[in-house]
């Protein structure tokens, strides 16, 4: 049994995903954001690598089906309908609609993953789902993979604090170390550090400070209130999609 924590998405290929459970956390903010589309009703999130792309593609999907979505440096790309924050993702501008999405970290970790069969995207906004979902994997004897999608190509805590405590919840609780590499068990001491409270770690981390010096506090709020949003997104041939509910 093996759990993996990665800080960033960098050099990760097929090999690297193969036959592994992966969750992908980015809670400052696209997964946070995702989680919040998905909620209000969008059929799908489709993440890309260039804003170019992103057009290109709501060209071809055409405009009916479509909401652009996405920032650069924190701030929303110019021309696009939507930036990158969870409180913009309300029914009315998404449901039934296919977000095609930019952003400057988190999109570029799922599609560092688009190798495994499947990927899911955690927060904090959907924390009980994905950590119930990571908890079954360990108990399956399946290898797990978090990859957190950083701050710029490196280590962001906000990520790495949340990636601690989901390998916490995997493990049931349990403090063993057999099976960790060196990310989980830094991700873990993150976790003993800075104790069970979410928002402490996300206002610290510099993509939090970052943020409430551009105005937009309030995201790391909603980032930070477990379960928010209840959806588990799945990644899957390129797309993000809500997974079916479980029948009790």
């Amino acid at each position: 049994m093996r759990l993996d924590v990665v800080f960033t998405p960098a050099g990760l290929g097929a090999v690297e995903v193969h036959g592994k459970a992966v969750f992908v956390i980015d809670v400052l903010r696209a997964g946070t954001t995702i989680c919040a589309a998905l909620s209000a009703g969008a059929r799908a999130v489709v993440p890309t690598a260039s804003v170019e792309e992103a057009i290109r593609l709501a060209q071809t999907l055409g405009p009916e089906e479509t909401v652009l979505a996405g920032e650069r440096n924190r701030l929303k790309v110019e021309g696009f309908a939507l930036g990158n924050s969870p409180g913009e993702m309300t029914e009315s501008e998404v449901r039934g609609k296919t977000l095609i999405m930019t952003t400057t970290n988190g999109t570029g970790a799922l599609l560092a993953v688009s190798a495994a069969p499947q990927a899911y995207v955690a927060g904090i906004v959907n924390f009980s789902l994905v950590a119930a979902c990571a908890r079954a994997a360990f108990l399956d004897g399946r290898e797990l993979l978090v990859v957190c999608a950083g701050r710029e190509k490196a280590f962001a805590l906000d990520d790495a604090y949340v990636a601690g405590r989901l390998i916490e919840a995997a493990m049931g609780g349990r403090r063993h170390r057999k099976g960790l590499n060196d990310g989980a068990l830094a991700a873990l001491d993150l976790v003993r550090r800075y104790g069970h409270g979410w928002e402490r770690p996300l206002t610290l981390s510099q993509g939090g400070r970052d943020l409430v010096a551009a105005g937009f506090e309030g995201d790391i709020t909603i980032a930070a209130t477990e379960d928010r949003y209840p959806v588990l997104p799945v990644f899957a041939e390129r797309r993000v999609v809500p997974a079916p509910a479980v029948s009790p």
